[in-house]
């Protein structure tokens, strides 16, 4: 309701403000769904490797239950608490979180009992705020590349700012609905495009993928990762709200 005197209270702008962001994060979660969705269907059937898919599993099972640095991230991106139990599943959580964090960005004060110091409490921080600063454009650029490459695309860091700069120079991110941040997307002859600076956001994500089994170790596209990257990034943009 307006104050006596007219204006309209601070909450008020503020939750109208909210409300408008939502919306249009919603409309470029809608896009980036269909243009990717072109993209898979493009690329045909991206069969499921299951003995790669159960190693993976273990693999990410035990770090997690380790603490380690590796741990940590895998569960502030898959929400820890009520993780699924089958390996497909898991996978595709856990995969999904590196795209859109679904745990806390962790109690730092005391993230998991035990912790000590300078056991990589401040990455993991570091670690959430450059994954939570990657946009629509840098994850359909990416994983769109990927699907259409194949098993054994390249996977680096450097690969996905590139895949993020052939994207937009070819002209498609500005139907996103939603500004790309630190000039990712829109006129590539703006100096403000900044691929180093994307390539360490995409640092982040390429070990999180390399702990997945979705690279390997020449940070090459596994079959793993080429049936279950994109399925991942479906679900973190059909999601309700």
């Amino acid at each position: 309701s307006p104050l006596p005197d007219g204006r309209v209270p601070m909450e008020a702008l503020l939750d109208e403000k909210d409300a408008e962001f939502l919306a249009e994060w919603a409309a470029a979660d809608a896009d980036a769904l269909n243009a990717l969705r072109g993209v898979l269907e493009e690329v045909g059937e991206r069969p499921l490797p299951p003995g790669e898919l159960a190693g993976a599993c273990q693999a990410a099972r035990a770090a997690m239950a380790r603490r380690g640095l590796t741990g940590r991230l895998l569960a502030a991106c898959g929400g820890e608490a009520g993780l699924p139990g089958s390996d497909a599943e898991l996978w595709l959580t856990l995969a999904a979180g590196v795209v859109s964090p679904a745990g806390e960005a962790l109690d730092l004060a005391g993230a998991g009992a035990g912790a000590e110091e300078g056991d990589g409490l401040d990455e993991v921080s570091r670690a959430m705020a450059a994954l939570c600063a990657l946009e629509h454009v840098d994850w359909l650029a990416a994983i769109s590349a990927l699907a259409r490459g194949g098993p054994g695309a390249p996977a680096s860091a450097a690969d996905m700012a590139r895949y993020v700069r052939e994207y937009c120079e070819a002209g498609p991110a500005a139907g996103l609905g939603i500004d790309a941040g630190a000039g990712q997307a829109g006129d590539l002859d703006d100096e403000d495009f900044d691929e180093m600076a994307i390539a360490e956001l995409f640092s982040y994500v390429a070990n999180l993928w390399n702990a997945l089994g979705a690279t390997d170790d020449a940070e090459r596209l596994t079959p793993l990762g080429w049936w279950g990257l994109p399925d991942a990034l479906l679900r973190v943009w059909a999601a309700p709200g």
